[in-house]
């Protein structure tokens, strides 16, 4: 029986290393991997090689099954609201032949394992408002990281006027990485230790 959802395949090299994804009608960047995905996955150099690995709003598992292939004794979690992208994000793992990530449906952290995460990464979804915003795609996922930790995050532009704000209102350890074709990935640090 052939998947009445099945769009098409997707075809994604990362660091000389193939990958393909197969997508869904509905689901986000069903045509290609998105620029924002890619920018994030090439600009992501964290500090230290991470042991537990979140990924928030996986779609159907680009983020986090390149991560898991580049990490593969970190065990990675994908996560997202959508039932059928995480069917999706299940396949595409069998697909990529991926053994260290496992996919669930999640509305923010609410049903993620808790942490501490080493590193935790987003591609943000630009319209489920601001409030949102910060609180489930911000400082949720900074309370799971463990002290030290690191939390990559790509947003739209159209949202650079909101997490600069966030930033200086929780006084976050901010920082924008790169800028690229409507995009800016942003890094947040856990700090060390909480005052």
């Amino acid at each position: 029986m052939t998947d009445p959802y099945h769009k098409k395949r997707i075809p994604y090299t990362l660091h000389g290393q193939q990958f393909q994804f197969d997508v869904g009608h509905t689901l986000f960047s069903s045509f290609e991997v998105d620029d924002g995905t890619d920018l994030l996955l090439r600009s992501l150099e964290p500090a230290l090689a991470p042991v537990r690995i979140l990924d928030i709003g996986c779609g159907c598992g680009v983020i986090g099954i390149t991560l898991a292939r580049r990490f593969p004794d970190a065990s990675v979690t994908m996560a997202d609201v959508s039932l059928l992208a995480v069917r999706y994000a299940r396949l595409n793992s069998v697909l990529n032949e991926v053994t260290n990530a496992t996919a669930l449906g999640s509305v923010g952290l609410e049903a993620v394992p808790p942490g501490p995460y080493d590193l935790i990464c987003s591609n943000i979804p630009a319209k489920i408002g601001d409030e949102a915003i910060e609180h489930e795609f911000i400082l949720g996922p900074l309370a799971a990281l463990r002290p030290g930790g690191e939390y990559w995050f790509v947003v739209v532009s159209g949202l650079n006027h909101l997490i600069p704000r966030v930033g200086v209102r929780h006084q976050l350890k901010l920082k924008e990485i790169k800028k690229r074709s409507g995009y800016t990935v942003y890094r947040l640090l856990r700090p060390d230790h909480e005052c």
